[in-house]
């Protein structure tokens, strides 16, 4: 029996180990890791879909024709509107976006003078009003006026995601916990979001006003009218004697 070299040895030693981490290292590279995402979601419609409160743009189209410059009864009303949301939620400028080389710029110009006439006849100071000419890109487009403002308002969405199945699935595991469905509430908040008038609302609760005396006069007087009036010569009864 003959006995190996001990170089030899070594360098088969050597050899193994690194054909050892070799293999290991190949293992922990097609190694994946399965993480569950909705595992975070929470069970509460409000938290999984949040209102955020933000700023937004709040316009108003104005078309005009080629032949007929100036406002029309309706438009010069929500116009006015719009000048009266201005001043009580506006945050910003009021910009005129105004059509310039279409078939109707002349006819928008004049109506663009009659607008920013009727927004300074309502209270708006005369620098809080800007214009701004655009040419549409595609020339079929009709081209209107258009007049936005910045405003905080309130949102939610999107709305009408699906990451699960509604019914029993492998990877549903909503389902067999009795949990709801992730789109379960946005209509709700999203509802919520665009009825809130005062955005502000969903974060703080309003001062207290001060009382309406004359109105709160008015209703005492009517309910001291309601209290009976007690005969003052009553007698006591000899019943008992």
């Amino acid at each position: 029996m003959t006995r190996e070299h001990p170089a030899k040895q070594l360098r088969r030693l050597r050899s193994g180990g690194a054909l050892l981490g070799l293999c290991l290292a190949l293992g922990a590279c097609t190694h994946t890791e399965t993480v569950d995402l909705t595992a975070s979601i929470p069970d509460d419609s409000r938290q999984r879909h949040p209102i955020a409160i933000q700023e937004a743009d709040q316009s108003m189209v104005v078309f005009v024709g080629t032949g007929r410059g100036g406002l029309t009864g309706p438009q010069r009303a929500d116009l006015a509107a719009l000048a009266d949301d201005w001043l009580r939620e506006g945050t910003g400028q009021v910009v005129i976006d105004a059509p310039i080389h279409t078939p109707n710029a002349r006819a928008a110009a004049q109506s663009v003078r009659e607008i920013r006439a009727l927004l300074a006849a309502k209270g708006l100071p005369p620098g809080s009003v800007t214009v701004r000419e655009f040419q549409p890109r595609d020339p079929r487009q009709f081209a209107a006026i258009r007049v936005n403002y910045p405003r905080i308002t309130a949102s939610v969405g999107p709305c009408g995601l699906w990451p699960d199945d509604l019914g029993p699935s492998i990877k549903n595991k909503a389902y067999f916990e009795n949990k709801p469905y992730y789109n379960f509430g946005c209509a709700n908040q999203r509802n919520l979001a665009a009825m809130v008038a005062n955005p502000s609302d969903l974060v703080q609760p309003r001062a207290e006003t001060p009382a309406y005396t004359a109105r709160r006069t008015v209703l005492l007087d009517n309910y001291r009218k309601t209290i009976p009036v007690v005969p003052t010569d009553t007698k006591i009864s000899d019943t008992g004697k």
